[in-house]
């Protein structure tokens, strides 16, 4: 199997970022897919959960009874919502500080986990209480993601 021979001249250390005007250059992670799949799967994903989401109310409402049209109706209609907030934090969330990025995601999750539970046959305060622990669980770990990857002014460091 033939492989290309290196070009001539001083080849960087394996590890090593070659330099660029004095530093070195800034090292980013390959980028796989091009722009068109991007803008694809930012629809398209938030679409795929909202329909898994729906069809798990769905599924927990009905606690194993028959399909009614009621039941269809309550999980596409969580479906759409959940995949239009998704949608708007996917958009809007990125351009918020840090605290309001990580507790917009957080109540997020609250919220739909919160409402999931609920579609089952536990008590209200278990699931407002249930969600409240996953809601403050998330904002934690979204609050150490975004605060260790983000310099004072709120900008991305990769």
């Amino acid at each position: 199997m033939a492989h290309a021979a290196p070009a001539p001249g001083r080849m960087p250390r394996p590890g090593r970022t070659p330099e660029v005007e004095g530093r070195a250059a800034p090292r980013r992670t390959p980028d796989v897919f091009d722009a068109r799949t991007h803008a694809i799967a930012r629809i398209a994903v938030p679409i795929a959960l909202g329909l898994i989401y729906g069809y798990w109310v769905a599924a927990n409402n009905r606690a194993g009874g028959p399909i009614t049209g009621w039941n269809l109706l309550l999980g596409f209609v969580s479906a759409l919502v959940f995949a239009v907030v998704s949608m708007a934090l996917l958009a809007l969330a990125p351009r918020m500080p840090r605290e309001l990025h990580a507790l917009l995601w957080s109540g997020f999750a609250g919220v739909a986990f919160g409402f999931l539970y609920s579609q089952s046959d536990e008590s209200v305060w278990r699931a407002v209480a249930m969600s409240l622990v996953v809601a403050a669980t998330t904002f934690l770990v979204f609050f150490y993601r975004y605060y260790t990857r983000e310099d004072a002014f709120g900008i991305r460091v990769r």
